[in-house]
């Protein structure tokens, strides 16, 4: 048997070069510097929140507050730091996940209240041996909304010794009564560039010699996530043995040929639809998912379309030769309606190809679609043509010049009949066709009602249009409290239904063609509602009656009678002037034939 030692475990990158201290984290200047002054300056907040997409360091930097504010220093007599020894008990036990005063929850498998009354019930009591007691609770967002509200009160007034940090992917679902109470810092998504020189040196560390074309195709993958790129890195380095090259990664990931991009795009935009189905099965049969063949295609139109706005960006040194050199080529043949066009097509296609049951059927259909697109004008080149080449005018029925016919015609039908003399077409004895044209059919002008000019118009309207119920709630239901054209304000009562102003609003904008508002209005005085006016007009008309001489006697007459009803009498058409019956041009004399009356 061998007495040597067994290897030690493998770690994998992620966690063998995760950050321990501030200038360990990468692309989060911002929380750096403001972390950093606040605890250089004693202005220690009591609970902060780190919120982030996946990958880009919350609990890392949880674990980095904790160390920070719980350092002693080499000699054990140390204060907070921004520079953890990482010597030290507290430093060494906060590493190794082991340390009783900074206690780790994940909020995910503990989302109940029970959880967080533990919390609360150990929060008052002194930290075993650390400056601080520190909570770290990843995932916050999965508390539920009663242990939420049970951690408000310790969360808004904690011990002095007691300090908070929430980890979230989710900020959005954090109540904002517990985001009020704490420090909130946003750890960005770190650039490609930045991830591609992180990476590289850690290759460089790892002994793995890796093509710069390979990094920046992780980096790209990685989508902003430290994590995500480290795990890509490890599988990449463990794909080459050692030697990564950009093939390499490009299948690893199921990525096409980014030279392979620009020629499927070339072939798309030329209208050439048999090669860039050729294409797109060769790269499908290398492995290329279509997807992503797609959205390669989508990010090399944005590209084009950056060249084609602002060309300098194809001098920067993160671009590669294939992108610089072909890619100002392809812009300078195309213009910005083209690739406009090709990025809605594409982004369409590539939603049809993620749910689609065949992924390569319906990506094949959306660069079929966009290769018949390509060969389409643009509206403004539509114009141009029709400037440049007016169609010409239409002929007469006669055939003679342009000037007899009718102008915005149709052609209707072709008649197959000889035309005689003058206006025939030809006078031959073949059959002779004409082209009839027909004036264009227009549609006659929508007759709209009149514009009511007073709320009793309105509820008339209503009443016409046999909306029944709403112009009786118009009349009982409703006081007016102030009207104008395009306007209304009234006061409801309680049995009127609840959509009835914006039901009116509607109906009245359709029948008038104006906007109309109607609100509600219970602070200004109103009037009585149409019927109340009415029952009150008819009453006076009674009073106004009864005081007239003649009802008088009439009532006084017959004691039982009473008065029914008032109406307006019309008025006697003025009798016929004797003037028609003469005739002016006799001066008075009779008509002829008047003596044989």
């Amino acid at each position: 048997m061998s007495d040597s030692p067994a290897p030690a475990p493998y770690r994998v990158l992620a966690r063998k070069y995760r950050p321990t201290d501030f200038s360990g984290l990468i692309g989060q200047d911002a929380l750096v510097r403001t972390l950093s002054n606040a605890i250089q300056s004693g202005r220690l907040a009591h609970a902060f929140v780190l919120t982030g997409v996946r990958g880009v360091g919350k609990t890392t930097t949880a674990r980095i507050i904790a160390r920070a504010l719980n350092c002693v220093g080499l000699d054990g007599k140390g204060g907070p730091t921004i520079d953890p020894c990482g010597v030290c008990e507290h430093c060494r036990a906060i590493a190794e996940d082991r340390h009783v005063d900074v206690l780790e929850m994940d909020a995910a498998s503990r989302t109940g209240v029970d959880g967080i009354r533990e919390l609360i019930e150990s929060v008052r009591y002194r930290p075993t041996s650390a400056r601080f007691k520190i909570y770290i609770i990843d995932e916050v967002h999965m508390l539920s909304t009663a242990a939420f509200n049970a951690l408000l009160k310790t969360l808004e007034e904690p011990p002095e010794h007691v300090k908070f940090v929430f980890a979230t992917t989710e900020i959005r679902k954090i109540p904002v009564t517990v985001l009020s109470r704490c420090q909130r810092f946003d750890l960005r998504r770190v650039e490609m560039d930045v991830l591609a020189k992180h990476f590289a040196g850690i290759a460089v560390k790892e002994q793995a010699e890796i093509e710069p074309a390979a990094l920046r195709l992780i980096a790209r993958a990685a989508d902003g996530s430290v994590r995500d790129g480290l795990s890509l890195l490890d599988q990449a380095i463990s794909h080459g043995a050692g030697l990564v090259s950009e093939a390499q990664v490009r299948d690893m990931l199921g990525l096409a040929d980014r030279a392979r991009v620009f020629d499927l795009l070339d072939a798309v935009m030329t209208g050439e639809v048999a090669g860039a189905l050729d294409q797109i099965a060769d790269q499908y049969a290398a492995g290329a998912d279509p997807a992503v063949v797609l959205q390669d295609m989508l990010e090399l139109v944005h590209w084009l379309t950056r060249l084609k706005v602002t060309p300098d960006a194809a001098d920067a040194t993160t671009v590669s030769e294939t992108e610089r050199v072909k890619g100002r080529q392809m812009a300078d043949g195309l213009s910005l309606a083209a690739l406009t066009r090709a990025w809605q097509m594409l982004l369409k296609g590539l939603g049809e190809t993620r749910s689609a049951p065949n992924p390569l059927q319906a990506a094949e259909m959306a660069v079929v679609r966009l290769a018949y697109a390509a060969e389409l004008p643009t509206p403004a080149e539509l114009v141009e043509q029709l400037r440049s080449n007016p169609p010409p005018a239409p002929r007469g029925p006669g055939g003679g010049g342009g000037g007899s016919g009718f102008v915005g015609g149709v052609a209707d039908a072709v008649s197959g009949h000889h035309t005689g003399g003058n206006g025939g077409i030809g006078g031959g004895g073949g059959g002779a066709t004409a082209l009839k044209m027909q004036p264009a059919f227009v549609a006659p002008p929508v007759q709209l009602p009149a514009m009511p000019a007073g709320f009793a118009e309105v509820a008339a309207l209503f009443a016409d249009k046999r909306e029944g119920i709403i112009a009786m709630q118009l009349r009982t239901q409703v006081n007016l409290v102030s009207f104008e054209a395009g306007r209304i304000e009234w006061r409801q009562h309680g049995t009127a239904n609840a959509d009835l102003p914006p039901k009116v609003a509607r109906l009245l904008s359709e029948w008038t063609g104006r906007r109309w508002t109607v609100s509600l209005n219970s602070s200004d005085p109103a009037q009585p509602t149409l019927t109340e006016q009415e029952a009150g007009a008819e009453l006076r008309r009674r009073q106004d009656a009864a005081e007239h001489p003649l009802v008088k006697a009439v009532l006084a007459a017959f004691p039982d009678a009473a008065i029914e009803a008032v109406r307006e009498l019309e008025p006697e058409a003025p009798p016929e002037p004797l003037a028609e019956y003469f005739d002016p041009s006799l001066d008075g004399e009779m008509f002829p034939g008047e003596e044989d009356l």
